[in-house]
């Protein structure tokens, strides 16, 4: 599906500069809505995300946004003045059957409902919220405080000769974030693993309408901690979009850089704690000792640790010296050489492999039933990538090799996340050698007129990105920011049926997903 082949009346393309996506927005009638829905579905394009809002006139809406060929579909749906009790836009979980999250999500925080939906249990209000609020509504002002009454969730039920129930979480044992995991079983076999999550709902989409659009890459970039270069930057290329900004190329290289850095970071530690989770300490210990001394580069280099507001609209606020440039060169040589031999002692141990091999396999027909994108879709036979597809500057002068696997298991996903070292590894090399001359930064304006701008981002988990809206003096009428993981949770329930209870921990972290980013 290609943006100008779209039966679109009225359509409106953002101004595409070097570093940016193209984009189309349309405002459509309910026929429209499921037409281009339709469209997209056949021609196996993909629902990046959806969500809802409220004019500062009291009109709301439902948008959705699509992934085409050549860039991005922005639709928007107008709906009533206020939401109806029967549903105020139609259900798009019959077609993308991923959306069901979604829109049980703007309900939750608009009030609006997809008409005719399966599924209308809720998904961010615990109970601990009233009924009849909602945090996105403009009527809901000051902070608000409630008292607490947690409510029971009804999860799906499986009957049958021996079948019982496994909870875990939301509070688990380690440092991770919160979230309720139902395992039905018969003995160690899962027949249906159902999530429960949003208990990090932190009210990110409401502070950013209370921060000027000039600072919301700030916010931006706490999302999640594991990807702030990758939120901070859909963020700043959204608001440079909807400002008519052209970034230096020196600028987006830095940020190709800083992006690279944040991807092997996180592929590091990953294959350190898989390694732990299949009992392989050595591996952890080695791969936690190569993170750590990559991210102190980070901190001698740019001045933090996971990178965090080093990105910020107009560029980036730090330059990179020459000897700077050095030292990071060489020490992508000293990892690579490192990582390669890690990955021959990682394949060449029985014991690793008999773990990692055939558990938690995710079906191509699977990872595209719901959607997912990013290294988990790649370990299952699937290529998509920002960079390599869509090619925004700096990966126009790249040539960025799609790393990808047959697999589906967690033997695919550890394959991949070696390759995609490896590919960043050459990619921060030529970024540092190729630097172009120039300012890294240049003064952003506010925009002087309503206007819209989206951010397109591959970050090491999959695709981030962020619809803008903004007003006249700096002000963001509303950021909606898109992990990845919003597909790929759904995919995890069904790549565990029929391995142990005791292999889910191992399967979870080769996903590796957002709890934070999923939930806002």
């Amino acid at each position: 599906m290609r943006l100008d082949s779209l039966p679109l009346s009225a359509a409106t393309h953002l101004k595409c500069s070097p570093g940016q996506v193209p984009a189309r927005i349309a405002d459509v009638e309910e026929a429209g809505w499921l037409e281009i829905a339709r469209a997209a579905q056949s021609s196996r394009s993909r629902l990046i995300a959806m969500w809802g809002s409220e004019a500062p006139e009291g009109i709301f809406s439902v948008n959705a946004a699509y992934e085409c060929e050549d860039g991005i579909l922005w639709l928007r749906l107008t709906t009533e003045r206020s939401p109806q009790p029967d549903g105020s836009f139609p259900d798009l979980a019959a077609i993308f059957p991923y959306a069901a999250r979604m829109q049980r999500a703007i309900f939750d925080l608009t009030g609006l409902r997809a008409r005719a939906a399966q599924d209308n249990r809720p998904w961010l209000n615990h109970g601990n919220w009233p009924g009849d609020y909602f945090p996105l509504q403009k009527q809901a002002t000051g902070i608000e405080r409630f008292e607490s009454s947690e409510a029971d969730y009804p999860f799906v039920q499986v009957t049958g000769d021996g079948v019982h129930e496994i909870a875990v979480g939301p509070i688990h044992a380690g440092t991770i974030e919160p979230g309720h995991f139902r395992f039905s079983v018969v003995g160690e076999k899962v027949l249906r693993l159902e999530e429960r999550l949003g208990y990090v709902h932190r009210g990110v989409e409401r502070l950013f309408e209370r921060t000027p659009a000039s600072g919301g890459h700030r916010v931006a970039a706490r999302i999640a901690g594991d990807s702030t270069v990758a939120f901070s930057w859909a963020y700043c290329m959204a608001l440079e979009q909807a400002c008519g900004v052209t970034v230096s190329n020196r600028a987006l290289y830095v940020r190709g850089l800083l992006l690279e850095r944040e991807r092997v970071a996180n592929h590091l530690g990953d294959l350190g704690a898989l390694g732990n989770d299949a009992g392989f300490a050595f591996g952890l210990a080695q791969f936690s000792r190569l993170k750590e001394d990559w991210i102190r580069m980070n901190a001698h280099a740019f001045g933090h640790r996971y990178l965090m507001d080093r990105i910020a609209p107009g560029g980036v606020v730090v330059d990179i010296r020459p000897e700077t440039a050095t030292a990071l060169a060489r020490q992508c040589d000293r990892i690579e050489r490192e990582v390669h031999v890690l990955r021959k002692i990682y394949e060449d141990q029985s014991g690793l492999q008999d773990r990692f091999a055939g558990a938690g396999r995710l079906t191509a027909e699977v990872a595209r039933h719901f959607g997912v994108r990013g290294m988990a879709a790649r370990a299952s036979g699937h290529t998509f990538d920002v960079r390599a597809d869509l090619q925004p500057a700096p990966y126009d002068d790249l040539a960025v090799k799609v790393a990808s696997d047959t697999r589906g298991d967690v033997a695919a996903r550890v394959a991949v996340r070696f390759t995609e070292i490896d590919e960043s590894l050459r990619l921060m090399r030529a970024l540092l050698a190729e630097l172009p001359a120039g300012p890294v930064a240049i003064d952003l304006k506010p925009a002087t007129t309503p206007s819209r701008g989206t951010g397109w981002v591959e970050g090491w988990r999959g695709d981030v990105f962020v619809a803008l809206e903004l007003d006249a003096d700096d002000v963001v009428l509303r950021c909606h920011c898109h992990d990845p993981s919003w597909q790929a949770w759904p995919a995890l329930e069904h790549a565990i049926i029929g391995n142990i209870v005791a292999d889910f921990p191992l399967i979870n972290k080769s996903f590796n997903l957002n709890y934070a980013g999923h939930d806002l």
